[in-house]
């Protein structure tokens, strides 16, 4: 086990490749996933290194796929070829696209001319009309007669097409301009027309200006360049005007037909550039990612070979190698790529390997904080005890069900909903812990037939272990069921599995699933603090430091079994010693632990439990004292005595031998012990194991408190789901009104979603959350101390997740 659960073992390797083979062996290296590569040129600027060019390009190009967007990198050849295509569809992208702007345009001039020439031949129609006739209403006829008289005094006009909202301020412009010596008529433009350089649809008005004079002529279009109106040529006479709209028509016609063809031929070039951009974004991202990691080597003064160091694991070094001549294979170079591991004292990155099941609890484990190398790794052991916990906290068949059922769904698809990534954040974070709720539901299954609960309702699989009928003449009496197992006659045995249904009705329910379920939740907080310092000694095995074993592991789980271990056995002892669950003789096992502690010995109130028990009880709790100085006090006494004995072994060497060579031949026989240096403080050394001390003692104590959330969530739930099952469901089977069917889907369809939204979504997550600081607190604190930095391989699947897979 000391082995099996370690991160990966590490090394550093030295790479030498050819200048020829230096980007297909990367490429090869990418595609493994499997080095890290380190920098070797940390003071060159990044604008100075040998590949920036190359890295300008790449980007260069994916900007211009990006513009374009609706299998293997391989060598410089395709980048070019690659670089040419790109350009070429963007030039010839940007040429539709310019030229289907000015058909646009002017499709846009010809239409507003239209519009013009119609609505003005409307107006001088109506003038023409009244002129010959007397058939208009009385406010039309006189508005059109005032249009007529002002029309003909002006002799000059001019017409646009402006904005429809700035037509009112346009208006009062140019009366306030010109001091009302022009006359304005604009009609709306039914159908917005489209604007060439946004695509918007914008609504728009038509506008005739009569005016006379040059002044009020460059006034008037000084105006309308301020509003932004354009103003188009319209003849005088309705001759003119009428072959004039003909030709528009035509022109636009034919300009119609002509922007039909030039969106079809740019949709063919999309099209077929959809069909290979997806690989084109990966060879141009893989091909940027291979450079960038070139200019992380050295190049030797030659210039013809790349230096590289990288972090591998020693497990994938024939892989590595294997890699190493694939890339010089392809590359055509005859001189083979080298890999050297190399001895060094800096501290290795730590990598743990993970599959589509574990790593949602690795990660669960590195939120906490990345693992020194090669220290124990909490996350196999977190595959059980994380959803067991939460368990505790959640039991309930019926609901662990339906969360059973929700995760096994993703599971069973989770190939086709990797296919359809979507942006949801909250769903994809379900999904990434699909397996860890999947688990959690099959340990709520498990934990709520312990407890014997659905939905907050018992099932009686075995019968009961009490007599039935003595209860149901209790009920018939009292209308109150208490059960009492000191009744003679009334409780004949244990119920087989989990708690008995029989006490669902009992009055005292509550009381004693309160003692059932407190005692079980410090039972399992102790056995897996235990655990968790049972672990710290194969990090002390696996460092060969003898002195934290003897001087750190031994005093830390000697205090913690005198103590804390002696109270599960006191709780064990009396469920088996006393069989009346609610006898009143049974003695106090809070009191009896308090008065324990405290050397109180002489409080009648509260029996002891065996005989010998005060003198068992001393011993242990004087053992637990002792334990205290020897993590405090002898453990930073030998380290200073091991300090003053390698000093001392340093200082009397013999002189003819260099100084340096002895320090280093009698430093490898000396333990790598904490602060063991030359230099010693130690003051440092006193207060860092006081206050290590200090918060080991103290947190056992606080620890096994902080378990009793077990408990605590545990009756929470339970009562919670009791609570909505008789306010809710309950009302709808007991109702008698003639409703029936119907009245019952309604409240069986509020039951479900209260049951989804409260019990299994918010009572779920608090249980998730108070489980993860357990683990993170409780557990990993006594054996992790979570200080390492992550191994991060050079690798294209994770350069590219999240965007092209499928």
């Amino acid at each position: 086990m000391g082995e099996l659960f370690r991160s990966e073992e590490m090394t550093l390797a030295q790479l030498f490749l050819q200048s020829e083979a230096a980007y297909c062996c990367v490429s090869e290296l990418g595609e493994l996933g499997m080095v890290q590569f380190r920098d070797l040129n940390p003071d060159v600027n990044v604008f100075q290194r040998k590949f920036v060019n190359e890295v300008r390009r790449c980007e260069e190009m994916d900007r211009k796929l990006k513009i374009c967007q609706p299998s293997e990198p391989t060598i410089y050849p395709m980048f070019l070829r690659i670089k040419n295509t790109v350009s070429k569809l963007e030039n010839e992208l940007k040429e539709i696209n310019t030229n289907q702007e000015a058909l646009k345009k002017n499709f846009l001039e010809l239409t507003e001319l239209k519009h013009i020439l119609r609505r003005t031949q409307q107006f001088f129609d109506e003038v023409s009309e009244y002129l010959h006739s007397n058939t208009l209403g009385t406010f039309q006829a006189d508005y059109i007669a005032d249009a007529c008289q002002i029309s003909q005094r002006l002799d000059r006009f001019v017409a646009g097409v402006i904005s429809r909202e700035r037509i009112p301020t346009f208006e009062r412009m140019l009366w306030r301009v010109c001091r009302g010596n022009v006359f304005l008529r604009q009609a709306e433009i039914e159908d917005p027309l489209e604007d060439p350089a946004t695509g918007d649809q914008v609504h728009k008005s038509v506008f005739i200006i009569f005016f006379q004079g040059d002044q009020l002529k460059n006034r008037v279009k000084k105006i309308c360049e301020g509003f932004r109106a354009s103003l188009y040529p319209c003849p005088e006479t309705p001759q003119e005007r009428k072959e004039m709209a003909a030709g528009v028509n035509t022109r636009i016609d034919d300009l119609q037909m002509v922007l039909n063809q030039t969106e079809d031929h740019r949709q063919r070039v999309l099209q077929a550039a959809a069909k290979t951009m997806r690989v084109w974004f990966i060879k141009v991202r893989k091909m940027k990612a291979i450079y960038h990691t070139l200019n992380l080597c050295n190049i030797d003064v030659t210039q013809k070979c790349l230096i590289a160091e990288v972090w591998c694991p020693v497990s994938d070094l024939d892989s590595i190698q294997f890699a190493l001549r694939r890339g010089t294979e392809r590359s055509g170079s005859t001189v083979p790529s080298i890999l050297n591991r190399m001895t060094t004292k800096q501290t290795p990155p730590t990598f743990n390997k993970t599959n589509k099941f574990t790593s949602g609890f690795q990660n669960i484990v590195d939120a906490y904080g990345i693992g020194n190398y090669r220290e124990i790794n909490p996350a196999p052991y977190t595959i059980i005890t994380f959803p067991f916990l939460f368990a505790v906290m959640f039991g309930d068949m019926g609901h662990g069900v339906l969360m059973t059922c929700a995760a096994l769904y993703l599971v069973i698809r989770e190939s086709r909903i990797l296919s359809q990534k979507t942006d949801n954040e909250m769903f994809n974070m379900v999904f990434a812990g699909r397996y860890i709720i999947l688990l959690m539901g099959i340990f709520s299954v498990y934990t709520g037939i312990i407890y014997n609960d659905c939905f907050s309702k018992s099932l009686n699989m075995f019968g009961s272990g009490w007599s039935v009928r003595p209860m149901f003449e209790t009920l018939n009496e009292n209308k109150v069921l208490q059960l009492d197992p000191a009744v003679p006659g009334v409780f004949n045995g244990p119920y087989p599995l989990g708690i008995d249904p029989i006490w669902n009705i009992a009055t005292n329910k509550l009381t004693f699933l309160n003692s059932f379920k407190m005692k079980m939740s410090v039972i399992l907080g102790v056995i897996h603090m235990m655990f968790g310092v049972s672990l710290s000694l194969f990090n002390h095995l696996y460092f060969k430091k003898p002195l934290n074993i003897f001087l750190g592991f031994i005093p830390e789980i000697v205090f913690m079994a005198s103590l804390f271990g002696y109270l599960i056995i006191l709780v064990f002892y009396k469920w088996t010693a006393y069989d009346a669950f609610t006898s009143k003789d049974a003695p106090s096992l809070l009191i009896a632990f308090i008065n324990m502690c405290l050397f109180n010995y002489g409080d009648v109130t509260n029996k002891p439990l065996y005989r010998g028990q005060m003198g068992i009880q001393i011993v242990l709790v004087l053992i637990a004292l002792a334990c205290v100085p020897c993590m405090l006090i002898v453990k930073t006494m030998v380290l200073r005595r091991q300090h003053l004995w390698k000093k001392h072994l340093v200082c009397s060497s013999d002189l003819t031998f260099n100084l340096y060579d002895s320090r280093a031949l009698i430093l490898e026989h000396i333990p790598d012990e904490h602060l063991l240096s030359l230099q010693f403080d130690f003051g440092d050394v006193a207060v860092h194991q006081a206050i290590h001390t200090i918060e080991y003692c103290l947190g056992c104590i606080s620890n096994t408190a902080s378990y009793l959330r077990l408990w605590a969530l545990s009756l929470a739930h339970a009562q919670l789901s009791e609570v909505l099952w008789t306010m809710v469901m309950h009302l709808g089977l007991s109702s008698r009104s003639g409703g029936g069917f119907f009245g019952l889907s309604i409240i069986f369809a509020a039951f479900a979603m209260l049951t989804v939204c409260i019990l299994l979504i918010m009572e779920g997550l608090s249980a998730f959350l108070h489980a993860l600081r357990l683990h993170w607190v409780e557990f990993q604190n006594k054996f992790y101390t979570g200080q390492g930095f992550k191994f991060v391989p050079f690798s294209f699947e994770s350069i590219l997740e999240g965007r092209f897979d499928e």
